[in-house]
């Protein structure tokens, strides 16, 4: 169907009920819910929930040769991050910017 864009548009006094507008457009979406998701497969967790039974496994790795720890920031950072080093530790490019 083509719409005239220049026709005049409806003020707020020809304002259409809720219900007639319910009838004009048919509503494809209100009896199927998609209960999967395909990009969460294992549900999703609210706000807030409690998470206390759960067990997370994290390798933690030693610091290696060639990477250090911003002193100002606390991140690992590879060498070539390296701004300059200081009393208190080793300052990495972003922190020292």
């Amino acid at each position: 169907m083509a719409t005239d864009y220049d026709a005049p548009r409806k003020t707020e006094d020809d304002s259409e009920s809720i219900e007639a507008l319910k009838e004009r457009v048919p509503d494809k979406l209100s009896g199927s819910v998609d209960v999967e998701d395909a990009d969460n497969p294992s549900g999703f967790e609210l706000p807030g929930a409690d998470l206390s039974d759960i067990e997370l496994d994290v390798v933690v790795l030693p610091p290696q040769e060639d990477e250090f720890t911003c002193s100002n920031c606390f991140l690992v950072k590879h060498r070539s991050q390296l701004d300059h080093e200081e009393s208190s530790g080793p300052i990495c490019v972003e922190c020292a910017a």
